[in-house]
Formats: C-alpha cells, sequence, structure tokens
C-alpha cells in the first residue's frame, strides 16, 4: 500500500519532529493534539526545525512556505477520513494508547495502518484492544526525529506481513534505516543500551570513579557521550520506568542501580530540570555525592573501574538478543551505531566482540561476573561459539565471516 497523508497524534517534541520528518518527504501530515495551545507549539516546533535548514543555507525561505503548507493543525479527528497511516506519540501509557487507537477506528480508512511510536510497551497489548490488530505495528522514531536515521519496525503476534513491508518501506521514503525487531521489552536499542547505562551508574555508586572519569572513559572509547551524560539527556525518570520494564522482562541482570531511584527521589531528572548525574543549573537538589555517600554507608562494596565493565553487558545482552531471534547480527550492530552512536570503526557490539576475540569477551564477562556478580553471565551463544573454535577476526569466523 502507498502512502500519500499521514497523521501524528501528540504534538511534543517527538510528534512535531516526525510530522516534519514526514512533510520532508514531500507528504502531507495533520498534527493532532489535545489544545490549541500544544499543536501551535508542534507546528511552531517544525517550522524551527526548516528555519535552522534555511539558516544554514540548506533550503530557501520559499521551499520553508512550500514545506510548511503540507502540515496542517487539529484538535479532533475531523480530517482523518483520507489517511493513510496514524503514527501516535503520545505519553507513554497502555490504556491511553488502546483508547486512542480505538477511537481512530471508527474515522479512519478501513486499509488505515495504527503506528505507535512506544519504545517500550508490547505493541501486542496495544494492539490487543482493536478491531484490527493485523494493522498495528511499532514504529520507534529516535530522538531527535530529524537527525536520528534509525527506526525500530516492531511488529505484534496480529500484525500482517504486508503492514510490516508497507512500514519498512514508508520509512525508506523518509529516509531512514528500517531494522525490523521481534517484539521484546525495550526492543533491541534499549534493551543493549539500558544495561551498558546501568553499570556506569553502579560503577558510580560503587565508588569506582566519578561520573566525570567513568564518562571520559566510554568517550575515549570512541562513544559519542559519555553514559552518565547520556542519562541526564534521557531523564532520569524516564530511565527509572525503562529499567522498571526491563527488570520485569529479564531478571535480576536487569535490576536498576540504586542511584537511579535516589536521584528520581530527589528530584534530580537530568538536564530538563537542571540536576541529574550532573548539575546545569545554580540550585542544588540534593547533593550527588551525599546520595552515594548513603549508598555506600548501607552497605555498597567499593569496586574496580574499567570500560570493559561498562561496554561488556552491551556485548552480551547482544548476543542474549540475536540468540533470541531479536534481529539478525547485521542489524544489530547498524542499530547501535544509528540509533546510539556506537563508534563506526567497531562497526558495532558484535563486530566490536569479533575484533577483539569472543574468547577474550568471553574470559572478561566470566572474571567480571565472579568480580561483580550474576548481571555479567556470559550468554549461553558466546560460550557454544567460543568451544567450537568461531573466535571472531583471528579465526576467520564470528557472528561475521572474515
Amino acid at each position: 500500500m502507498y502512502i500519500y497523508k499521514a497523521a501524528v497524534i501528540g504534538a511534543g517534541t517527538m510528534g512535531a519532529g516526525i510530522a516534519q520528518v514526514i512533510t520532508y518527504s514531500g507528504l502531507p501530515v495533520i498534527l493532532r493534539d489535545v489544545t490549541q495551545e500544544a499543536v501551535d507549539k508542534g507546528l511552531a516546533t517544525v517550522r524551527k526545525i526548516y528555519q535552522g535548514r534555511v539558516d544554514k543555507g540548506k533550503m530557501t525561505a520559499t521551499e520553508l512556505e512550500q514545506k510548511m503548507a503540507l502540515v496542517s493543525g487539529a484538535t479532533d479527528d475531523t480530517g482523518f477520513s483520507d489517511v493513510d497511516i496514524v503514527i501516535e506519540a503520545i505519553y507513554e501509557d497502555l490504556e491511553a494508547k488502546q483508547k486512542l487507537f480505538q477511537t481512530l477506528e471508527k474515522v479512519c480508512p478501513e486499509g488505515c495502518i495504527f503506528a505507535s511510536n512506544t519504545s517500550s510497551l508490547p505493541i501486542s497489548a496495544i494492539a490487543s484492544a482493536t478491531q484490527k490488530p493485523e494493522k498495528v505495528i511499532g514504529m520507534h522514531f529516535f530522538n531527535p526525529a530529524p537527525v536520528m536515521k534509525l527506526v525500530e519496525v516492531v511488529p505484534g503476534l496480529g500484525t500482517s506481513e504486508e503492514t510490516i513491508d508497507d512500514i519498512v518501506l514508508f520509512s525508506e521514503s523518509l529516509r531512514k534505516i528500517p531494522i525490523r525487531v521481534q517484539e521484546c521489552a525495550g526492543f533491541l536499542v534499549n534493551r543493549l543500551l539500558m544495561p551498558y547505562l546501568n553499570e556506569a551508574a553502579i560503577a558510580l555508586q560503587e565508588g569506582a570513579a566519578s561520573a566525570k572519569e567513568i564518562d571520559a572513559a566510554l568517550v575515549k572509547l570512541g562513544m559519542p557521550m559519555g553514559p552518565l551524560t547520556l542519562f541526564d539527556m534521557v531523564g532520569i525518570d524516564v530511565s527509572v520506568k525503562v529499567a522498571d520494564i526491563l527488570h520485569d522482562a529479564y531478571g535480576t541482570r536487569a535490576t536498576a542501580a540504586r542511584i537511579l531511584r535516589e536521584l528520581d527521589q530527589a528530584d534530580r531528572h537530568g538536564l530538563k530540570n537542571g540536576a541529574g548525574f550532573y548539575d546545569y543549573a545554580d540550585e542544588k537538589k540534593g547533593d550527588l555525592e551525599s546520595l552515594i555517600q548513603k549508598i555506600q554507608a548501607e552497605g555498597a562494596k567499593k569496586t574496580e573501574f574499567s570500560s570493559n565493565r561498562i561496554i561488556m553487558p552491551m556485548i552480551n545482552e547482544a548476543v542474549i538478543s540475536l540468540q533470541e531471534g531479536v534481529a539478525s547480527a547485521k542489524d544489530i550492530d547498524i542499530a547501535m551505531m544509528a540509533g546510539t552512536g556506537f563508534p563506526q570503526d567497531k562497526g558495532g557490539p558484535l563486530h566490536y566482540a569479533d575484533q577483539i576475540g569472543l574468547d577474550v569477551v568471553l574470559s572478561e564477562l566470566e572474571s567480571l561476573c565472579e568480580k561483580l556478580g550474576d548481571r555479567f553471565w556470559p550468554a549461553p551463544m558466546l560460550k557454544r561459539m567460543v568451544q567450537g573454535g568461531y573466535l571472531g577476526k583471528k579465526s576467520g569466523k564470528g557472528f561475521f565471516q572474515y
């Protein structure tokens, strides 16, 4: 099915960004929210994105107005009778998303696709409230949507192959890189990213290194920013919710660092409110050092720091995801490079494992497991590969052939 017209529900940062991406491809889009004020703010965000392109000489003012003519605002569903796709980008609440799609089914055309931009909620659960689960799919853009190339395409249990193919082609028409991901908690990128971020937080609370030292070590490894800086950008409150979802699905290896909850309770939510792992405003909101001292006084042991300690949980989760069939090895690496900025020269976590040697990765995980706990327990697939002589680049075969 070719998509001629789209609608985006939710005119916040993500929704407005998605609307801009769609208009940039030349398609008309309706940007809907509950109040006119929210809609106007969303339209202003779209214009601001285009104005940035004008300021950089990448488009003319006339072209800006032509693109803006493709986006219209709405506070109701009266213009939805001819849309081919609706992408919801509202807040992360399962019931709210279910009710939204139930309402939209009554006003949208028979063949309309209902896509959710959720980063954590199960697509099958969202689809269960609809009459056409075959038309419901996850289409997870990354923030900022106009810049980030990755789109996770996540079918639910009832999603049809036709709908999957349509969304893959639609994503490509938006100049994005669509990666098909099997439905699971956190999908692919957040599932792999969270163990990496969480271990950085655990290392900090255990006094292994300071926040600046941890971040500097991972930037030196090639990451675009340190894990604790990224936590602050995402939001500590949001991260706690994601961590809880992952813990519910994957058990103790996904237990959130206690410092995350302490920061959340201390109203240190990150960049958005002036304080997280770092201070961004003069007003102090619960001193970070005192929170760390509190955790250490209640039993957190002093541990050692290494960049391997932080990156190995991501590699291990990538192997677990591969053995579960969440995505192919190639797509896992592409997703992590496009979605998180994993160093291009390392080729993604699985290529990187092949570079350093799967026997080395296994040995490192076993050592960390012995010193720090079962969250480092090596993936069964990794053990099998090492036993079978699949050691990576040095043996000519690993997750990839050489």
